[in-house]
Parts: structure tokens; sequence; C-alpha cells
């Protein structure tokens, strides 16, 4: 009987750990990477809301949870997706995207930058903004897809 409590532990410790390893990316924050950002961004009919932040940065630890609440807020916006880079450890990416100052905050659709958003770092408005943002780059690709018709 020892076998078969031992898989089942197992089993049950996987399916603990699952969610953990494979983070749902609707409603939550991405982590992005070097080896990630290029591929992620160029997601077709996405649009990413990046920060780009250091840990040593006193205005990006003032966000405190901001990110994460906006995560959750654009959660049922299946075309929106929020995602952060670490630059002190993808710095490599940070310079690709000419970032010079933290937090910056970047909206990329098709793997191309769209927007900057330089308001107040506000849940609401920050959700607003890609909202809207997120309406003109799905707009402007069905006009570039009527214009090649």
């Amino acid at each position: 009987m020892e076998p078969v409590l031992r898989r089942l532990s197992y089993v049950l410790l996987f399916l603990v750990l699952l969610p953990i390893a494979f983070r749902c990316s609707n409603g939550e924050v991405v982590t992005l990477t070097a080896d990630t950002f290029t591929d992620k961004v160029k997601e077709k009919d996405t649009v990413w809301f990046v920060k780009f932040c250091v840990p040593w940065c006193k205005y990006c630890n003032k966000l405190g949870t901001l990110w994460e609440d906006l995560g959750k807020a654009v959660e049922a916006e299946d075309e929106i997706e929020v995602g952060e880079v670490d630059c002190s450890l993808n710095k490599a990416v940070c310079t690709k995207v000419d970032i010079h100052s933290y937090p910056t905050f970047k909206i990329f659709y098709d793997g191309e930058e769209f927007a900057k958003y330089q308001g107040k770092k506000d849940v609401e408005l920050l959700k607003e903004f890609v909202l809207k943002e997120a309406d003109k780059a799905t707009k402007s690709n069905l006009e570039d897809f009527q214009d090649e018709l």
C-alpha cells in the first residue's frame, strides 16, 4: 500500500505546484525576460502593457501592488496582457526598447511599441489608458488589413 500512497502524494504535490509553475497570464502580471519578451509582445491580436523597473528604484518600490492590481482590473479583457521586465536582469531588453528611467510603462502591439504611459500612477487611469490604446491598436490593425484587400 505504501507505493500507492507515495504516488498519490506525488500527484497531489503536482496538482498544487502546477499553477505556480505555469502562471496563468489572465489577471496576473507576466514576468518577461530576454528569452520571452520578443515572442510575447509579438503575439497576434494581443496588446501588452509592460512595466520596466529595477529593484533598487524607490519610485518602482512605491508602486506597491499597483501593477498586480492593474492585472486583476483588466483580467476580463482577452486581448490585453500585463507584463513586467526587471531591467537589472534583462538589460538587453531594456536597451532594445529604449528604457532610460524607472518605472517606465509601454504598450506593445504586433511586436512594436505602440504607446507610452506618462500619467499618474493610478489603477483606474492605467486601465483607462490601456483600454483606449488597445482599441486604437486593434482598429489600426483592422484598417491595415482592409487596405490590403
